[in-house]
């Protein structure tokens, strides 16, 4: 018996699903992914929620992925790397970024460097031992060339706490370890010393609160002669409440940590309306991403200052268009910063797969 052969209809119909199915993804929709650091982490903690206002205020025209990397170093070279569109950075590593320094060092981006785009909050590095080592490190001195995890390599606590050393002249002494083995190696004295770290003066990162659950921790302090050579050398230091990040008691009345300004920034080739709207949008809703987390408290209570304290910090290093634009219907553009050149063309944001 003969086959029917199939109507034109239907033939047409098969023909566009081929189509479909053998057309490459990415050429299906827009993708911007956001590079972060790892699940333990603060910046992925928000990134999810920030990449929800961000795909609102690009009114679903693009899908935001959250893509976690090792460190926070991790994120800024695969964003550079033409891996990612959106990278969580710091302004210590925008710093050493653009003077190749540390860990940038004798990297060449295959694509271009970051530039400003958005700056998020801030963080507060700072020192803390056993409570039954205290008697040990009265200074930050103390720790100088002894082993101690100073966060994860390549975050950039870590590179924070590189240039505090630098400026102090003492000796970093970094010991690799699994994060959430950090209450165990103070135990066992592989460690004498670990940094934390507050957003905002408030939230500890997951790992932190483990170790502080399983231990009882003592903070110290830089000496007075060490906050002066800190400050001496451009550092500020911030006071921080013990009882806002810790739940039990660390043996003194108030935290000192060198801050430092945490962003998402992008290349320069990002379409100039794609950040103006993605900056716009946080501002709008600066104060519902504070009731939601905390450690948004300052950005909310002042959005425009921030940014102007983002760019502040490395002068040197260009703007990105949409944020300039933002900046300048505010009125808080400085005629002194440099604007990137943009290419207002989809060539980073690929095609979602």
């Amino acid at each position: 018996m003969a086959q029917a052969s199939p109507s034109p209809f239907v033939t047409a119909v098969v023909a566009v699903l081929f189509a479909l199915a053998s057309e490459p993804l990415e050429a299906q929709g827009k993708s911007i992914r956001w590079a972060t650091s790892g699940p333990d982490t603060y910046g992925y903690k928000v990134a999810d929620a920030l990449a929800k206002i961000v795909e609102q205020a690009l009114a679903h025209e693009h899908v935001v992925t959250v893509n976690p990397y090792a460190s926070t170093v991790s994120a800024m070279k695969a964003v550079m790397d033409g891996l990612g569109e959106i990278a969580y950075t710091a302004d210590v590593g925008m710093t050493q970024l653009y003077a190749d320094d540390g860990a940038f060092k004798y990297y060449l981006p295959i694509k271009a460097k970051l530039v400003h785009a958005w700056y998020a909050y801030p963080m507060e590095s700072f020192m803390a031992t056993t409570a039954r080592d205290t008697g040990q490190f009265k200074c930050w001195s103390d720790f100088s060339g002894k082993p101690v995890f100073f966060t994860t390599t390549g975050f950039m606590n870590w590179l924070n706490f590189q240039r505090i050393y630098k400026a102090l002249g003492y000796q970093f002494k970094h010991l690799q370890i699994d994060a959430k083995t950090q209450a165990e190696a103070l135990r066992n004295g592989t460690i004498v010393g670990a940094v934390a770290y507050t957003t905002a003066g408030r939230s500890l990162v997951p790992y932190w609160k483990e170790t502080e659950a399983r231990m009882d921790i003592k903070v110290v302090n830089p000496c007075p002669q060490e906050i002066e050579k800190l400050r001496a050398s451009g550092l500020q230091i911030a006071e921080i409440d013990p009882k806002s990040a810790f739940s039990k008691d660390v043996g003194v009345k108030e935290i000192l940590g060198v801050p430092l300004l945490f962003a998402y920034n992008v290349g320069p080739d990002m379409p100039e309306d794609v950040v103006y709207r993605m900056v716009r949008a946080l501002h709008d809703e600066r104060d519902k991403l504070a009731q939601t987390d905390p450690g948004f408290t300052p950005l909310a209570k002042d959005f425009i200052g921030m940014q102007v304290s983002g760019i502040s910090a490395n002068p040197h290093i260009p703007a990105h268009p949409g944020l300039a634009r933002f900046l300048k219907e505010h009125k808080a553009w400085n005629d002194s910063w440099k604007i990137a050149g943009s290419v207002d063309a989809p060539a980073t944001i690929r095609r979602a797969d």
